[in-house]
């Protein structure tokens, strides 16, 4: 290949890039495609299942070959079309899908097995012999799927999000976008135009034609330095607009960094929501080809592309020396050789079926023609051509094909609406069910030449304009030329051999007579049996030719055979920008306790809880290990008195005159009939009778309750409340309201508790056993005066309590307690010790609390009331529920030393290890620093009525099988005697 004169290139600058390890050169201006391209580099890609040898076929973002892996390291990225890969210096680029190299591909032995490989071949063969999908099957197309590699380590770039919001939303920077946001600019409204490209311009950019007898660059040139300057009007370049939502809503992707080396401080990409009052759609067309026999070499590309490299790039489709050759079904193809021609590039010919084909310049134009055939292992050297039945072979190295345009329709799909077809253009258009507040403008709509597009853009910006009650004059149009453009209905050359219909995918016409053969006929079904349209281009190039054949095949029109409607995204989005950044601390907000500061200067180590930063435990100096803090912890609770921040359990005010009765209905258990100034342990079951929480109940006042919850399933209770109040029993006079980030609340626990909260409570409020027993609840004030609630409730099975205050005195507290306690041991313990306390004391948390369990398997089945009707409580006496015998048990190893792992399944000494004689699974397991053993909990099978057995605790994925006693569930004070102390 060799450069032209012309271009919109920087010839002033020279940028260094390497592709498979050898450099070239380019210039700023460049993809990487027109780069490779201009160094004479063709071959650039292998197809997914034949691994044949692919070049370039489109210049845009429809590309269906060149896909590479771009940068390297932890920044690799893979699948990525060079069409649309801004070329900067130092760029790495490799091909992908090959081995050992692109030219030598080993695998391109499949294509030798391409009649055992056709339509449906993968549900045809791996559904037997069984056994085969597991041990061979699997494995190998494992290892041979995918195109590109992973870097398969952390992203290093930074991401981000944005909202924007508009009178008028302009999507596509060609002839009709610009002239639709010069019209609504001008009329003061607010616009966002987005384009995929990094230059404003469209297909004006690979045009040869004049605005105003002057380039058409120049016009875009004037455009953009108007748009630029009005304050109401936003620019986005390098930014796909992927999809079309509800309310306006549309999802974008801006590539801000993609085209340097290194992005710096720089985002990568942003992601951006744009809440459009109206949309118009000025997408543009994509170019067909036409399918013949091994229409797919490297060197033959569409028509339209290889006038925008020529135009646009500068760049000839053949090296010096070569011939070109033009295959078109549409005057537009013959546009190709008039601008070819122009700068310099032989024309061989341009074949053309109809036989009244014209001719726009000084070329040989066969008529009546058609390519028939390639030749040419790694690169197009010659072609047939058959004219009444004579073929003839001919010898050149590039061959434009062109069969017409497609309007892009594909985020007037969105919607589910379909597109409608036209015989007049030979395609599908918009239909009449567009996304609420969209219109289609230009080429999308149809509306192919520069006039129309020009026209119809301005047109659409002032309907929609009008909508809103803003007026807008009329656009000076630029004089340009608009002759009408004929075209034939040329769907593919038939003949024996392949003819490729979907590059990408390996798809040829032949797939999809087979798949008629075979009943496929309906549109999805095609493309499922086929794979046709399932790659990185979704097959923009290749659905409407695959439903034009299926027409033919099965002698129907082509609106009856079926219509291809489209889902975001229009083109491929990475993982990355739609997390918008959100990795590592910052993957989702995190909440901090009110005591964190005080946690943090006790050296605490913390952990993610649902959202909230609790501290895990508090590691001493001489703590070597973990263990070695938990234990501790645990013990101080048992023997004098420990601190625990417990804020982030759920606390929920429900109060109202009809209080008692909502929460009546929301437990399973009864509440109203629970004293003021008394706590109750409540069960919260689903609609389908499975327990989903469990929490405590206080009654403050006849009409004033406390609800807590677990602290992962709070904003789901609250939730759940607030619909019951809303919607199942409005007529309740009942109000509630979430007060976990009002109070912060702190468990006293040990047998010195009593003594260390006695310092802090004013006199006044007896603590005594009698006058506050356990299940107690009351509102106090402690320190001189600050306002507090006081729960006698015991998560740890000691003498406990839990008290709260507003959130801003928490840390406070914490530390007031701490400096009163030093002479009673005072220690902080974090979630660790919790979890080994609760064990211990064999009370459930979410992992026994998971969505599958019922109240009888937690052993709480009487609390599920019979003397009112609750959510979940008819349910939970359905046959299936009320037979379960899995109950929560106590597992001890025989050998104390061994641990039991939590996730094991449980099983009978002796019995195998399968489904069939599985009899429960383990939920929970520590070492209990008290026991001097590894303890558990989990569900077995008639658990109840087996205390003493042994029973197999199976991990297969680490390969232990571990005897196991089955004991209560309480290993420590089964009869509760010191949390009543």
């Amino acid at each position: 290949m060799t450069r032209l004169d012309g271009g919109l290139i920087d010839r002033d600058r020279t940028l260094s890039f390497r592709f498979d390890g050898h450099r070239y050169l380019g210039h700023p201006g460049d993809t990487l495609a027109s780069a490779l391209l201009a160094n004479g580099v063709r071959l650039m890609g292998r197809s997914f299942k034949y691994h044949r040898p692919r070049g370039v076929l489109t210049a845009g973002s429809e590309e269906p070959n060149a896909l590479v892996e771009l940068r390297s390291g932890a920044r690799q990225e893979p699948n990525t079309r060079a069409t649309v890969a801004e070329l900067f210096d130092g760029l790495e680029a490799r091909s992908q899908n090959r081995f050992p190299s692109l030219g030598f591909d080993l695998l391109g032995v499949n294509d030798l097995f391409a009649p055992f490989l056709t339509a449906g071949f993968y549900y045809k063969t791996f559904m037997w012999p069984k056994a085969f999908w597991e041990k061979l099957y699997e494995p190998v197309i494992r290892h041979a799927a995918g195109l590109g590699r992973l870097s398969m380590q952390p992203d290093p770039d930074a991401y981000d999000r944005g909202f924007l919001h508009c009178d008028l939303l302009v999507i596509g920077g060609g002839a009709a976008g610009l002239a639709a946001a010069l019209t609504a600019g001008r009329a003061g409204a607010r616009v966002v135009l987005a384009d995929e490209d990094f230059r404003l311009g469209g297909r004006l950019l690979a045009e040869s034609h004049t605005l105003d007898d002057a380039p058409a660059t120049d016009w875009v040139r004037a455009a953009k330095a108007e748009l630029g300057s009005l304050p109401n009007v936003r620019v986005l370049t390098r930014t796909t607009v992927f999809g079309a939502y509800d309310h306006g809503i549309y999802g974008a992707v801006e590539r801000v960094s993609d085209h340097l080396a290194e992005p710096g401080d720089r985002v990568r990409q942003t992601l951006w929501r744009i809440t459009a009052k109206r949309t118009v759609l000025a997408a543009g067309a994509t170019e067909r080809h036409i399918p013949f026999r091994n229409n797919d070499r490297p060197g033959i590309m569409l028509a339209g592309a290889m006038r925008a490299y020529a135009n646009r790039w500068a760049v000839s489709p053949v090296a010096r020396g070569g011939r070109v050759a033009i295959f078109t079904s549409t005057d537009d193809g013959h546009r190709t050789a008039v601008d070819l021609l122009a700068k310099g590039v032989p024309v061989l010919a341009v074949i053309d079926p109809r036989e009244d084909a014209p001719r726009l310049g000084g070329y040989q134009v066969m008529a009546g023609a058609s390519v028939t055939g390639t030749r040419g292992r790694l690169g197009l050297t010659s072609i047939e051509v058959t004219r009444n039945g004579r073929p003839e072979w001919l010898e050149c190295s590039a061959l434009g094909v062109s069969g017409g345009w497609n309007p892009n329709v594909h985020l007037a799909s969105h919607h589910r609406g379909r597109p409608v077809w036209s015989e007049d253009h030979l395609a599908f258009l918009p239909g009449g069910d567009l996304p609420p507040g969209m219109s289609v403008a230009g080429a999308a709509a149809g509306n192919g030449s520069t006039h129309a597009a020009l026209a119809d853009g301005a047109a659409q910006a002032r309907a929609a304009l009008e909508t809103l009650g803003l007026t807008a004059r009329e656009l000076p149009l630029p004089k340009v030329e608009d002759a009408p453009l004929s075209q034939a209905a040329v769907w593919h050359v038939p003949g024996r051999g392949r003819a490729w219909v979907d590059f990408q995918n390996d798809v040829t016409v032949k797939d999809i007579a087979l798949a008629h053969k075979e009943n496929m006929r309906p549109v999805e079904h095609l493309k499922r049996w086929t794979t046709l349209g399932m790659a990185t281009d979704q097959g923009k190039t290749a659905n409407v030719t695959a439903l034009a054949v299926m027409a033919e095949l099965t002698g129907k029109e082509i609106p009856q055979t079926g219509t291809t409607i489209f889902r975001p995204p229009y083109t491929p989005v990475a993982m990355s920008v739609l997390g918008g950044g959100d990795t590592g601390p910052d993957f989702r907000p995190t909440r901090l306790t009110p005591t964190h500061a005080w946690a943090k200067a006790q050296g605490a180590e913390f952990v993610e809880v649902g959202q909230w930063m609790r501290a895990q435990y508090f590691p001493r100096d001489g703590e070597t290990h973990w263990r070695q803090s938990v234990d501790r912890e645990a013990k101080a609770v048992r023997s004098g008195v420990g601190l625990c921040d417990v804020t982030t359990l759920g606390k929920i005010d429900v109060q109202g005159a009809d209080a008692a009765v909502f929460l009546d209905r929301i437990y399973s258990n009864m509440i109203s009939t629970l004293k003021v100034g008394r706590v109750r342990y409540g069960l919260m079951l689903r609609e389908d009778g499975f327990v989903y929480d469990d929490g405590t109940c206080a009654r403050m006042a006849e009409d004033h309750f406390v609800v807590t919850t677990t602290t992962g399933n709070a904003g789901l209770v609250f939730r759940n409340m607030e619909f019951a109040r809303q919607c199942l029993w409005p007529e309740l006079d009942v109000q509630v309201i979430s007060t976990t980030d009002a109070w912060a609340q702190v468990a006293v626990a040990g047998p010195n508790a009593r003594t260390l909260l006695s310092r802090l409570v004013d006199d006044g409020f007896d603590l005594s056993n009698e006058a506050f027993p356990f299940m107690a609840c009351g509102d106090l004030t402690i320190c001189g005066g600050l306002r507090a609630r006081l729960f006698r409730i015991s998560f740890s099975g000691e003498l406990a309590y839990e008290i709260a205050v507003p959130a801003r005195y928490g840390n406070a507290l914490m530390q007031r307690l701490t400096e009163r306690g030093q002479d009673l041991g005072v220690t902080p313990y974090g979630t660790e010790a919790l979890a080994v306390l609760r064990i211990e004391k064999g009370h459930a948390v979410a992992a026994e609390i998971n969505g599958q369990t019922t109240a009888a398997m937690l052993g709480l089945g009487r609390m599920v009331s019979g003397k009112k009707d609750s959510i979940g409580a008819v349910m939970s006496r359905r046959e299936g529920l009320a037979e379960d015998r899995r109950r929560l048990v106590g597992l001890m190893p025989v050998d104390p030393s061994q641990q039991v792992m939590a996730g094991a399944h449980l099983f009978e000494p002796g019995a195998e290890h399968t489904t069939a004689t599985d009899q429960g699974w383990v939920t929970s397991s520590c070492f209990s620093p008290h026991l001097g053993s590894y303890i558990a909990l989990g569900f077995l099978e008639e658990g109840d009525s087996r205390m003493g057995d042994v029973v197999i605790a199976a991990n297969p994925l680490a390969g232990v099988n571990l005897e196991t006693k089955v004991v209560s569930p309480h290993f420590v004070d089964p009869e509760g005697e010191r949390l009543r102390d």
